[in-house]
């Protein structure tokens, strides 16, 4: 079969945009990422590792294409200099590894930062598309496009329902947990030709480029968690990772995410300096109801009016839930919903429930302390506590 990954593109926007920050800023740090399945697998997913390092072998002979590149630097916030860099890099095959640890896979990415960070949206996509292709594609897609239909239906039921202040607006989130690329490529066309007054963007770069949509993303966890090995003060790790996003991208891509240490954490250093820069949050664990209203009365203390605003969510949403929280808050702020597995993994079978994390950068281990249950990530319990301490945040 031909490869899963044939363009260097086909990964979230916000790889791209975090890797040239972290390269202007901090372009000696070495990292360490890890692979982790939080859910019982129905299949073996060792049985999957041969065919796992037959598509990194594949992927790490990829490049950026001289129209892939052109298509980056024609976005404002992507710079020149960033550009040049991509235009030779090549993922080592030195640097990533994997193997099998009883059922489970291994896979570790180990190295320059800016040479390994970009494996991880890669490595979700491969292991899905491998594992779901052990099930009947006839009964699955024949599921998915059932699915697929009922939610553009409930979708396009907004068109009969009484105004709000804000509009609705999904976002496609799906890349790292989808059936396929191609399901993802059938979905989104679907959502764009079929829902198009709601639906405005994907994280995907590739089918951005192709199907001529907005790309969307800003930051995900490993951004901040770099910090915490960066020298500064670790009490001060998410004021540096916001100044220097801020210096970066001088008001482009102001979406922040909050959970990295939790939510009440985030906004004891969110002060009315960044909450005027910052056009919004972004939510990815914990009750989001909880969280919008916290977010909403953070910015009405501030002396913000949150309807200037932008709340984004994207825990574990599907159609119904992203409805609830727009009827929710969309009177009251301007808000978006990121859906991931809901929209590219929905065929009537088990999705997994796969992450490849920062664990180290610098040999220093990092974590992130999560709003929800089982969602906290770090391998060093001894420093996961110190995290606790410093941030008085309760285990």
């Amino acid at each position: 079969m031909p490869a899963i990954i044939t363009s260097l593109l086909d990964t979230d926007l916000y790889k791209f945009t975090m890797w040239q920050a972290l390269l202007h800023r901090h372009p000696q740090t070495q990292a360490e990422y890890e692979f982790v399945c939080r859910n019982a697998p129905q299949y073996r997913l060792a049985d999957l590792l041969d065919e796992v390092n037959a598509e990194l072998d594949q992927l790490c002979q990829l490049r950026f294409t001289p129209g892939e590149l052109d298509y980056l630097g024609g976005l404002r916030f992507i710079k020149s200099d960033f550009v040049d860099f991509l235009r030779i890099f090549q993922f080592q095959r030195a640097f990533i590894s994997a193997s099998a640890e009883g059922e489970q896979l291994r896979i570790v990415a180990r190295g320059p930062q800016v040479h390994v960070m970009g494996f991880e949206i890669f490595v979700l996509a491969i292991v899905n598309e491998l594992y779901f292709r052990r099930f009947d594609a006839t009964a699955a897609l024949a599921q998915g496009r059932i699915n697929l239909a009922c939610k553009i239906t409930q979708l396009q039921q907004l068109a009969s329902e009484v105004a709000l202040a804000h509009p609705f607006e999904l976002f496609d989130f799906g890349v790292r947990r989808r059936y396929s690329s191609a399901w993802q490529r059938e979905v989104v066309q679907a959502f764009a030709s079929q829902a198009g007054e709601w639906f405005k963007a994907t994280s995907n770069v590739h089918l951005a480029r192709e199907l001529n949509l907005v790309p969307v993303g800003t930051m995900a966890h490993e951004y901040l968690q770099t910090y915490q090995a960066l020298g500064v003060r670790l009490r001060d790790f998410q004021t540096a990772a916001l100044e220097d996003w801020v210096q970066e991208y001088r008001g482009d891509l102001g979406i922040a995410l909050t959970d990295t240490i939790g939510m009440d954490a985030f906004l004891s250093d969110f002060d009315l300096y960044f909450a005027k820069l910052f056009d919004g949050l972004r939510h990815d664990s914990g009750d989001p109801y909880v969280w919008g209203e916290k977010a909403l009365a953070h910015y009405e203390k501030l002396r913000i009016d949150p309807h200037t605003k932008r709340l984004v969510f994207s825990d574990g949403l599907d159609i119904p839930r992203a409805l609830a929280l727009y009827r929710h808050f969309g009177d009251r702020t301007q808000l978006g919903c990121g859906i991931g597995t809901q929209l590219t993994n929905d065929m009537g079978l088990e999705p997994l429930s796969i992450v490849m994390k920062l664990t180290h950068a610098n040999g220093q281990p990092v974590a992130k302390i999560s709003d929800s249950p089982g969602k906290t990530l770090c391998d060093n319990p001894t420093f996961l506590a110190y995290l606790r301490q410093v941030f008085d945040v309760s285990a």
